[in-house]
């Protein structure tokens, strides 16, 4: 088995037990792990494109500043005080006067030349060329085997740095590597001398594509999240010219529904502020990280907070939610920490910090919650829909009836859009296809703002309220039909009204079964 297959295997490996977080790659006196007959260190992975200023065909020893200007429209990968340090036993076996006792090198490659890296191609498992193949004239003995594109001979790239004497240390130099050709690119440090075994790395590596140092991956999102904002602003300006237009006729529900486009709008404004900085710094600032990660997770937890009220008929069936509004709070505050435990994972962790399995423990408990929001949401939905249907509110029926169709369409694209990750992701384990991959997280933010516009759309505040509004006296809802369906204002006397909500109390108490919504009947008592 040649060692493209290795290759791929060691790709997919540290991309899922080390996740990049930043264009800065720190290497934190971390050591080379042992592969074959060679040792390597995985310096990091990105998507870049191809530098828009070919000025400087050659790679050149650099001390740019990050934010010096005249790095626009230039993509590259630079070492910066890059060192290599090996034991003492290891260098007390060397020479003082010799000028090479040992060899490490940073392989630059496109993924797509997996194969050329090692002797696949010379139908050997190795890594490291041997005496064998040496003799052949195949390779240098004591160096990975790489066999060079035809189309770019320089490619996949090989940088060499040396260890001088029996010293323990060596820098590399400050080398800025261009890049030519938009792809996927692999940096790995490797060494083929077991005597350098037990070696480390440290230093850092700066990676930048042409018009910032977002990875290539993310870079759509910032222009996404920008787009986002606007559209979350234009929502909050149509809602709030009608809020203040019919200030009279609001009810509760719609400062719910106020509070979760406020709570959007902060969201994408603060993310792509975040992905700003990060594009014009290379790092991300914990501060701003943190900030746009509990932004994220609170409006994610109030807008299901806000689905499952208007699916128990809050401020339309029943005034208040009673003794069920605290077990919502309680549902919602799980649902937030466990939330804000995966995005902090996502969004903060460090190269080494956190293993896949780690990732799907913090998972498995987010989508059990979505779940149990999913089944209570619909079994309140249920239930709402029984008691309109029972009370004969056509025109609150009808409402409830648009709002469950788009929240049913909502939930069978995210079954499918889930399905569709799931390929993306199992097809794709190179991240070849990274210029699309930012599809994946985009989608779930359009989805919410769809919901949330057909809430707004649906619960618009009315000059006539009682189309959606809950009204005290037990008549009210022949009072609704009266008022909605015709043009007289006619009453119907309260006594039949009294029999149909006995009749619904005793509907209700046979189906209160899923998370103790047995409460609402003590609430229709209340009422």
């Amino acid at each position: 088995m040649g060692l493209g297959f290795l290759i791929g295997l060691i790709c997919v490996c540290s991309s899922i037990l080390f996740p990049v977080s930043a264009s800065i790659h720190e290497y934190r006196n971390e050591a080379f792990i042992p592969q074959s007959n060679a040792s390597f260190f995985h310096g990091g992975s990105e998507g870049l494109y191809a530098s828009k200023d070919h000025n400087a065909s050659k790679d050149q020893t650099s001390s740019t500043s990050l934010n010096n200007k005249s790095l626009k429209g230039k993509s590259f990968i630079r070492f910066e005080t890059v060192t290599f340090v090996r034991t003492k036993e290891s260098a007390s076996k060397q020479y003082a006067m010799h000028p090479n006792t040992g060899l490490v090198e940073a392989i630059i490659l496109e993924v797509k030349d997996r194969e050329r890296i090692g002797g696949s191609f010379l139908k050997s498992n190795a890594i490291c060329c041997n005496p064998s193949l040496a003799d052949s004239g195949s390779c240098k003995l004591g160096e990975v085997i790489i066999q060079n594109n035809v189309d770019n001979p320089n490619w996949p790239r090989r940088i060499q740095t040396s260890f001088e004497g029996n010293k323990e240390e060596v820098t590399m130099k400050n080398i800025e590597v261009e890049i030519s050709s938009t792809g996927m690119y692999y940096l790995y440090f490797m060494s083929c001398d077991p005597l350098l075994k037990g070696t480390r790395i440290k230093g850092r590596t700066v990676w930048r594509n042409p018009d910032g140092y977002l990875p290539g991956k993310m870079a759509p999102l910032m222009t996404f999240y920008g787009f986002m904002s606007l559209a979350y602003l234009a929502l909050g300006l149509i809602w709030f010219l009608r809020f203040v237009q019919l200030w009279k006729d609001i009810t509760q529900l719609h400062y719910h529904i106020t509070a979760v486009i406020a709570l959007g709008m902060c969201e994408m404004a603060v993310w792509y502020f975040e992905y700003a900085n990060f594009n014009s710094t290379g790092s991300r600032p914990m501060a701003i990280t943190l900030w746009a990660v509990t932004f994220s997770s609170v409006k994610k937890t109030v807008s299901r907070l806000l689905l499952l009220v208007v699916s128990m008929g809050y401020s339309v069936v029943k005034p208040t939610l009673g003794g069920i509004t605290s077990k919502a709070l309680i549902l919602g505050i799980i649902y937030f920490i466990a939330t804000e435990a995966l995005e902090l994972v996502e969004h903060l962790g460090n190269i080494n910090d956190f293993s896949g399995n780690t990732k799907l423990f913090l998972v498995l408990p987010v989508a059990f919650l979505d779940s149990c929001f999913i089944l209570w949401i619909f079994s309140s939905l249920a239930r709402t829909l029984e008691k309109l249907q029972m009370r004969r509110n056509m025109a609150k029926l009808e409402l409830f009836r648009k709002f469950t169709n788009s929240l049913a369409v909502s939930v069978i694209l995210s079954i499918a859009w889930i399905g569709f990750e799931l390929y993306f992701n199992a097809t794709d384990p190179l991240s070849e296809l990274w210029k699309i991959a930012w599809i994946i997280p985009a989608f779930w933010s359009l989805l919410a703002y769809s919901l949330l516009v057909v809430i707004c759309v649906l619960w618009a505040p009315s000059q006539n309220p009682t189309r959606y509004a809950y009204l005290e006296e037990t008549g009210d809802d022949f009072e609704e039909e009266g008022i909605s369906l015709t043009t007289g204002g006619t009453k119907v006397g309260g006594d039949m009204g009294a029999k149909l909500e006995r009749k619904e109390r005793k509907a209700s108490s046979a189906t209160d079964l899923v998370y103790g919504l047995g409460e609402d009947v003590e609430e229709d008592k209340r009422e």
